[in-house]
């Protein structure tokens, strides 16, 4: 008996080791874009203050993250499983020079981490002026990456088909439901369960000159599309750009493969609202595409209208979803 317990021992123990350096990590806390910001005075502060700066493009002012606070002598072995961190470590005897190092899971999953290793406060405080948006922007786009890897899961099947006749891909969640439309080349599809209604659109378009990636040309067009698809129930009253208060704003962005590779993309973002009807209205954001294939512009826009509740979450989860866009020269899923 007691050989035989001591066989199952040891056959244990083999299992283990021929597992390599395999971690086992507990699953992230917190909730999506919250972010545990750990360091000590006034630097702290200023990175709290700028993780939580509000975000553009909101109808109700929301934060780009919902921030926690703690020194770094607070900062223990149950803080460190929260899925984003920003650890400001500022140590004149650990450190001739500053250091900023990314990590992925490294206490957790899904989990990122920035640690900036400085040797005094105003070193920190000099690379926090010059990049503390850009460390910001890591982080959203972490969190974007992990929305795209549940969506790819579970698709909408019939609607990456029309898709994919017109050349290009995207993963349409399978909760959407594909829309019939008038337009050829168009492809709507709509998640109006729940308090929410979550709208995806594709359409494109010839490319003849750079300047259709523009902030002006994009929006012209975005008008011309969205405007003729979605009306409301006054006669004559249909979709158009918000301008008055939060005028839409275009920027290049990269790829978010898995935060990896780059392509040439135009970002769009602001709000939308019905004219000449009802006081309907809400967030946007859009991407537009070089599809250098077939010589078009190719645009997937996602819209939210949600009353009386906060957005954040929720445009950026249907954000993502652009991300997925492919041109027929690129891998295809």
């Amino acid at each position: 008996m007691r050989k035989t317990l001591f066989m199952a021992l040891m056959t244990l123990i083999l299992i283990s080791c021929g597992k390599g350096n395999e971690r086992l990590l507990t699953s992230a806390t917190g909730s999506i874009y919250e972010c545990l910001v750990v360091g000590n005075g006034a630097v702290r502060e200023q990175a709290a203050q700028t993780m939580g700066a509000d975000m553009y493009g909101l109808p109700q002012m929301e934060a780009t993250f919902t921030v926690t606070q703690v020194p770094v002598s607070q900062f223990d072995d149950f803080l460190k499983s929260t899925r984003n961190i920003l650890l400001l470590d500022v140590n004149e005897h650990k450190y001739t020079h500053l250091k900023v190092l990314k990590s992925r899971d490294m206490w957790s999953k899904p989990q990122a981490v920035i640690r900036i290793q400085a040797p005094n406060d105003e070193a920190l405080e000099e690379y926090w002026r010059a990049n503390g948006e850009a460390v910001r922007e890591w982080f959203v786009r972490e969190e974007l990456a992990r929305q795209i890897r549940f969506y790819r899961a579970n698709t909408n099947k019939e609607a990456r088909a029309y898709l994919n006749k017109q050349g290009y891909d995207m993963l349409i969640p399978e909760d959407f439901i594909k829309l019939p439309v008038d337009s050829a080349g168009v492809l709507w599809c709509c998640n109006n369960k729940g308090p929410m209604r979550k709208d995806i659109v594709v359409y494109s378009y010839p490319y003849t000159a750079q300047e259709q990636f523009s902030c002006d040309s994009i929006i012209a067009k975005r008008n011309a599309v969205l405007g003729a698809l979605v009306t409301a129930q006054v006669p004559g009253s249909h979709m158009g750009t918000e301008y008055k208060h939060f005028p839409p704003v275009t920027r290049q962005v990269p790829a978010l493969r898995d935060t990896t590779g780059g392509f040439y993309a135009m970002e769009t973002r602001g709000l939308w609202k019905i004219i000449d009807g009802e006081a309907m209205g809400g967030s946007f954001v859009s991407l537009t595409r070089l599809d250098q294939v077939n010589g078009r512009v190719v645009t997937a826009e996602v819209f939210l209208f949600a009353a009386g509740q906060k957005k954040r979450n929720a445009i950026r989860q249907l954000e993502a979803i652009l991300y997925t866009l492919e041109m027929p020269n690129e891998r295809q899923r």
